[in-house]
């Protein structure tokens, strides 16, 4: 399943709305909710109680979604599916409109983190004749980098070597802490695209990255979350990133040195 966030309209301008990827039109869960719930219907399903909760109702991005658990995601599916007459009132009242005109947030809006691995690509290190790390390299990005998959990147007075990097993003969907590696998994709620924006000068000339990879816009992500259950392996994956319909970045996630 394919989770995002979005900005809607309505009784309070620009407000956060998470989103449903259904085909090429994206249904709009709060509005759902509304309609479902005005004729009677119901639903409140399962949620997680251990994880932090928004305001009932209160859907913003694909955590939200997450949160509420499969089986009422694929009842809403169902039911969408099931009733013809219900997907003319979704789309007569915007509840599920075109992905061309959705204005796309990041896939969740308000991480706590967004933690990275810096030459974590064999391939990459090489490049850079650099030697593999031993451990891995592990470098935050400030979360007011983070900006949507379609936001406008803003080049910054204190650089003159701005420089991109597709990377893969894996989306922590509890909170957790001190997990043995063969249960890390179960605590990915699944996966989206990250541009590693980068300050190469501020980066050759600091011995920290967090400036040169956390100055604001650095981050674009997106256009969604895929669930893990549509990806069986995450180390098998092609990247590919072009700047004007050339290749630039072309990779694997085979390469990874820390899976």
């Amino acid at each position: 399943m394919k989770l995002l966030s979005m900005r809607v309209g309505g009784r309070v301008e620009g407000q956060n709305r998470a989103g449903i990827l259904i085909g090429d039109e994206v249904l709009d869960v709060t509005a759902y909710c509304e309609i479902i719930e005005m004729k009677g219907g119901w639903v409140e399903a399962e949620s997680d109680p251990t994880q932090f909760q928004h305001l009932e109702g209160a859907y913003r991005d694909a955590l939200d979604i997450l949160r509420r658990g499969l089986t009422w995601r694929n009842n809403i599916l169902a039911t969408i599916e099931s009733t013809p007459t219900l997907v003319g009132e979704l789309k007569a009242t915007g509840a599920l409109i075109p992905l061309s005109a959705a204005r796309l947030n990041p896939p969740v809006v308000a991480p706590g983190k967004i933690l990275a691995v810096g030459l974590n690509y064999a391939a990459h290190a090489a490049e850079g004749n650099a030697k593999p790390p031993e451990f891995p390299l592990v470098f935050s990005k400030c979360v007011t980098a983070l900006i949507a998959t379609r936001d406008e990147i803003k080049l910054p007075r204190v650089s003159e070597m701005i420089d991109y990097e597709a990377e893969l993003a894996v989306v922590i969907g509890k909170e957790t802490k001190c997990v043995s590696a063969d249960q890390a998994m179960e605590y990915v709620a699944g996966y989206t695209i990250m541009n590693d924006v980068t300050a190469r000068d501020l980066q050759k000339r600091e011995r920290q990255w967090v400036r040169a990879k956390g100055l604001d816009t650095f981050a674009p992500c997106g256009p969604w979350l895929v669930t893990t259950d549509e990806i069986a392996d995450p180390h098998s994956l092609d990247i590919e990133l072009t700047v004007n319909g050339e290749v630039r970045q072309r990779s694997n996630t085979n390469d990874l040195i820390f899976k």
